[in-house]
């Protein structure tokens, strides 16, 4: 595996985890939007996500 340079190193470093890999949030890491949050943060707000249950919610909100 090539290894992170100090200038990459510092611009990632909100994302790189103690392995210093690059790790997203649960919610962003199957996402094929390239929006993608760091797993260091707590509160997640993607105007692309949607949740299936909530989209049922609606649903039953328009019935």
């Amino acid at each position: 595996m090539a290894r992170m340079s100090n200038k990459r190193r510092l611009e990632w470093s909100f994302f790189l985890n103690d392995r210093s890999r690059i790790t997203y949030n649960e919610l962003c890491r199957k996402c094929q939007h390239q929006c993608k949050q760091s797993f260091r943060a707590v509160v997640v707000d993607c105007p692309k996500y949607l949740s299936k249950r909530s989209a049922r919610k609606a649903d039953r909100e328009k019935d």
